[in-house]
């Protein structure tokens, strides 16, 4: 009895069992079993796994009940850390208890819950994906939210062809336009909508030079194609229109990520999704472009029309 969730039982499983109802109450009186929630026990003493608080709370919330956000995170292995609360999902036209009447458990509501729930795992948990985009839509800024679909790639637990086919059963979503050119699906022009932000939110209203798109060159044998060569000045601008990276934390630091190209002595700069996300940004992406010009040529670059804009107005 309760072997197949941890050794946790439910009340309904006690009376229908040999032991009945009477007996586990002794037992529960006289400290030999204890209580984890309401009408759910653990036959032995001691401080309870991390299995069976989950159980227990799954047990408690009632039938469709599924690991959900934070909780369902822990098992995936998005994250190292262990949500304090036990985060559960159940089907939105259930009302399984008031608010707050789960000690140690949010509850949240879906309609879609039997679609979203991994068809095998034990306990019931929302699948990768799914998850992924359930914390999306709970972050409390785009940062965090991103930095969700980079843990997710980069510890290569999905991908992002699959986050992108969940996103796309889901007809309403927060920063819907932002996640899929963060997703990076350039057969569908992500990538050149990240290009024409450069051009249009970083290059042109900052009075840095035109550079050569996906200019042709020579490298070790072999053509290469860049995103942005500045022939003049010897520097490349590559821009990266997808989170699909094994290197989570790269991601998420990719201002700080500059590499010489060797052959050709080409130094290049590369700009991330988040660089380019918004105004202030841009600015900021356009003050570390400007300034590496500026070092390897005549002096570029001047402030934009906006508010705080960190490009150095320069003599051009």
């Amino acid at each position: 009895m309760g072997s197949e969730h941890s050794g946790v039982i439910t009340r309904a499983q006690v009376a229908r069992s040999r032991l009945g109802a009477a007996r586990a109450d002794n037992r529960l009186r006289y400290g030999r079993w204890q209580r984890l929630q309401r009408g759910v026990y653990s036959p032995f003493t001691g401080e309870p796994s991390r299995e069976a608080r989950i159980w227990a709370a799954l047990l408690r919330a009632g039938p469709g009940a599924t690991l959900s956000h934070w909780t369902a995170a822990e098992r995936h292995g998005l994250t190292d850390r262990l949500s304090p609360k036990i985060h559960i999902t159940v089907p939105a036209d259930r009302n399984p208890v008031k608010s707050g009447e789960i000690p140690g458990v949010v509850i949240h509501r879906s309609n879609s819950i039997l679609r979203t729930r991994h068809p095998a795992m034990s306990p019931p948990c929302t699948r990768v994906e799914e998850t992924v985009l359930d914390l999306i839509q709970a972050a409390a800024t785009f940062e965090e939210a991103y930095a969700w679909i980079c843990d997710a790639i980069g510890r290569r637990r999905t991908t992002a062809a699959r986050i992108r086919i969940a996103l796309d059963a889901r007809p309403k979503f927060r920063w819907r336009r932002d996640i899929e050119l963060a997703l990076g699906n350039a057969g569908e022009g992500a990538l050149s909508h990240l290009e024409l932000r450069y051009v249009q939110g970083v290059e042109r209203p900052h009075g840095l030079p035109a550079a050569r798109r996906q200019a042709r060159i020579s490298s070790r044998g072999a053509s290469r194609y860049l995103d942005n060569l500045y022939e003049d000045y010897r520097i490349c601008v590559e821009i990266d229109g997808t989170a699909a990276h094994p290197a989570a934390e790269q991601w998420r630091d990719k201002r700080r990520d500059r590499s010489v190209l060797v052959d050709n002595h080409i130094v290049t700069i590369r700009i991330g999704f988040l660089d380019l996300r918004d105004q202030e940004r841009r600015c900021a992406t356009a003050a570390d472009v400007a300034q590496l010009l500026s070092h390897r040529g005549p002096a570029v670059g001047h402030p934009c029309t906006h508010q705080g804009c960190s490009v150095s107005r320069t003599r051009s």
